[in-house]
């Protein structure tokens, strides 16, 4: 069928496409090697948590807990603190450790059971303690997380993530809270 003109509507679409690829493959080529990139860049972007680390200590109803003493091997990744609501107050410190596994730093007031699945994907207590410093820290193993726990004061402390435990320990001596008091 032709259109009112006498062209051939699908050979039009394939001309369009053509003349469509012979300005748009020039300017991504042209954009490649002209916009800097480097392929050796580490794309983890770092995050700075001082700020809100402050703000947490000051509004959270526990002792808001940070690692102090590890190397810089360790770097922050997330950071977050949600004030208290009915599922309580909740801070977050998410790192990538030297073998660039992720362990999290999880306080919440929250029930301790509800906010220990939801923080370790599900990971399962088990028999296991960890002593850690003074403190000692009941285990959990999941699929995706392992964690160490910690329950006291009104506060839940669980310390996660895809680390090996001699990681997610080493994470948990270096925690200490706004007292200066090891957690």
């Amino acid at each position: 069928m032709e259109d009112v003109a006498g062209r051939n509507p699908k050979a039009q679409t394939v001309r369009n496409m053509l003349l469509a690829l012979i300005v748009t493959v020039p300017v991504a080529v042209i954009s490649y090697f002209f916009i800097p990139h480097d392929e050796h860049n580490d794309p983890i972007k770092t995050v700075d948590y001082r700020v809100e680390l402050d703000t947490a200590r000051r509004a959270a109803p526990y002792p808001v807990a940070a690692p102090e003493g590890l190397s810089s091997d360790w770097r922050v990744t997330s950071v977050s603190y949600r004030a208290g609501g009915k599922d309580g107050s909740a801070w977050h410190l998410g790192f990538l450790d030297p073998g660039t596994q992720y362990v999290a730093v999880e306080q919440s007031d929250a029930s301790p059971a509800a906010y220990i699945d939801d923080v370790t994907q599900g990971a399962v207590r088990t028999s296991r303690t960890e002593k850690v410093g003074d403190a000692t820290w009941r285990y959990y193993a999941g699929e995706k997380y392992n964690a160490l726990v910690r329950e006291e004061h009104g506060v839940t402390t669980v310390v996660t993530g895809t680390a090996d435990s001699g990681q997610l320990a080493k994470m948990a001596a270096a925690l200490k809270a706004e007292t200066g008091k090891k957690v």
